[in-house]
């Protein structure tokens, strides 16, 4: 009599992790493990998945997040949960909610807001604060139940500014017993469960006040406190985001922390348009500190990180042009009533942006682009807003204008500011074959009015394991091992990223030939109606959490087993 099992997805073509091409095979589920994987297994499953011309893949690992906020709150973890995702790391960027007193509350709330776009009153409303200390945070959300797993990192600003108050958000230097109570802190975040420590060198992170993160320019004595402890400890990684405006001197500085942790450290790695090779030097660096013994690996992303545009969203190129401001705020509609009107165009259009950096940011024509249906994060610079004005014969600021005010004025435009400074997503391609990279820096959860890019999983597989053609794509079984077998590895949660007999089954069933991301979209349905852009796909045809179906053709079953993970996970023998 066949072997019963819970699950049984029948004749895909499973891409199970390992980096190899997809091979025809059943995957059997018993409980929340993959039981067998083999070619027509004799077991029969309470439920049956057919997957016969279909692609099997493990649930993608999205190792960087800024769910803080969001997972004490929601249930479902959107975007990430709508592409495949299975598990979330949050406290990324050295942001996040603890530990955190009561009376300082405000003083992080202010800082998310300007870090990573989240509202203030979004944030003052949906976070409950049952917690102070870290441990008490994650109690927090192991309490909850999600649609995917989450876990956690301690954030080194939330750390400051507890230990430090005022003088920790002013970013004065910390006295040895601030860095050792800080040290103690981020180990204790970590035995309680965190899977490690992140920080931001960053001159980017700042309130709306303009006032920088506190943890930029953290002395190395800080650091190394913390590098420490965790050494001690023997377990957790450390995440950093750097300008590397001085980049031998940060990164030998960076290395040293490394080294002293014994610990990976992970740095986010990205082309910038000011200096476009800076990013192939530092991968040089990354090569020779693993060839010395110190694991260092390079975050990288997938497509342009930059900023869309468009007049239901919190950027676009006439923001700061004075006709603008008053109607800023006004309700959605009303805004589109004014921007309806040709003489407040025409008024609009004569007008100029005073500051310089903004015009940069959001008038380069010739780096903004329509983000098209479906959207292409690989534009071809001959479709710029430069180039197609210049084809009509009409000023590229009025053909902006007017394709912003298309789909009843939600078209968006897109602006790479980064990974694009050459026209193509060539050097992303050799980051993502490089052996010391990760993929991440989708930010899900955060810049929620203007940024989209928790889809970037979904992307991998459509655009560099299927449709570019403007260069080399990436062989199919490579993408999908980019996005679950080396980030679960990475972070050490070794139960997942691999289908494979004892591990997690976190499996998605995917229509390869029909995976298509959506175009985002605007809900209203944060904390005091704030607003966050989503992203759907088509093309998933289940996805499975923990031995559960959680999405069918991309529609929730409703059910929850996603938990917090605490610590490095092994797989069942």
């Amino acid at each position: 009599m066949p072997e019963e099992v819970d699950i049984l997805i029948r004749g895909g073509h499973v891409a199970d992790g390992g980096g190899g091409e997809p091979v025809e095979a059943d995957v059997a589920i018993r409980g929340d493990r993959i039981a067998a994987v083999g070619r027509r297994l004799s077991a029969r499953g309470t439920e049956e998945i057919d997957a016969r011309g279909l692609l099997v893949t493990p649930g993608f690992v999205d190792i960087h997040t800024h769910y803080d906020a969001q997972v004490t709150w929601a249930e479902s973890v959107l975007s990430s949960s709508w592409n495949g995702v299975t598990t979330a790391l949050i406290g990324n960027c050295g942001v996040g909610f603890a530990p955190c007193r009561p009376e300082r509350r405000d003083m992080l709330v202010r800082l998310m807001e300007g870090v990573e776009d989240l509202p203030e009153v979004v944030l003052t409303e949906g976070l409950p604060w049952n917690w102070q200390s870290f441990p008490e945070y994650l109690e927090a959300i192991a309490a909850r139940r999600y649609d995917l797993d989450v876990a956690a990192q301690v954030p080194h600003a939330a750390l400051r500014v507890h230990v430090m108050g005022e003088r920790g958000a002013e970013r004065e230097p910390a006295t040895e017993t601030d860095r050792e109570e800080m040290a103690r802190l981020a180990v204790e975040g970590i035995r309680a469960g965190a899977l490690g420590f992140s920080t931001s060198r960053a001159i980017a992170h700042k309130t709306l006040a303009g006032e920088p993160i506190p943890t930029l320019g953290a002395a190395e004595a800080e650091l190394a406190a913390v590098a420490r402890g965790i050494r001690a400890l023997g377990e957790g990684w450390m995440q950093v985001i750097s300008d590397f405006d001085e980049p031998d001197e940060e990164f030998a500085l960076l290395q040293r922390v490394a080294a002293l942790s014994g610990r990976p450290m992970t740095f986010s790695l990205l082309q910038r348009e000011s200096r476009p090779g800076l990013w192939r030097d530092l991968l040089a660096k990354v090569s020779a500190a693993n060839a010395e013994g110190t694991r260092m690996l390079a975050q990288v992303m997938g497509r342009p990180v930059g900023l869309m545009f468009g007049f239901e969203l919190s950027q676009h190129p006439f923001l700061h042009r004075p006709s603008f401001k008053p109607i800023a705020d006004l309700p959605f509609e009303a805004r589109m009533a004014r921007l309806r009107d040709p003489a407040f165009r025409d008024r609009l259009l004569a007008e100029e942006t005073a500051d310089p950096a903004l015009r940069a940011r959001h008038e380069t024509w010739t780096r903004i682009f329509r983000l098209g249906d479906p959207p292409d994060y690989e534009p071809h610079p001959d479709t710029s807003v430069a180039a197609e004005a210049a084809r009509r014969g009409v000023a590229p600021a009025a053909l902006a204008y007017d394709w912003m005010m298309e789909r009843d004025g939600r078209a968006i435009l897109n602006r790479p500011l980064l990974n694009y400074a050459d026209g193509d997503l060539d050097a992303i391609g050799e980051m993502l074959r490089h052996p010391h990279t990760v993929t991440g820096l989708g930010d899900g959860g955060a810049h929620v009015g203007y940024i989209c890019d928790a889809s970037a999983t979904t992307h991998m597989l459509v655009h560099w394991a299927r449709d570019r053609s403007r260069g080399a794509k990436l062989p199919l079984g490579f993408a999908v091992k980019r996005i679950t077998r080396d980030n679960a590895m990475a972070v050490g949660l070794a139960d997942r990223g691999l289908i494979a007999p004892g591990h997690k089954a976190d499996v998605n069933v995917i229509d390869h030939g029909r995976l298509q991301l959506r175009v985002p979209e605007m809900r209203y349905d944060l904390p005091a109606g704030g607003k966050r852009l989503v992203q759907r796909a088509d093309g998933y045809v289940a996805t499975i959490l923990s031995g559960q179906v959680t999405f069918r053709d991309g529609v929730s079953t409703g059910a929850l087993p996603g938990r917090l993970v605490r610590g490095a996970q092994h797989p069942l023998a």
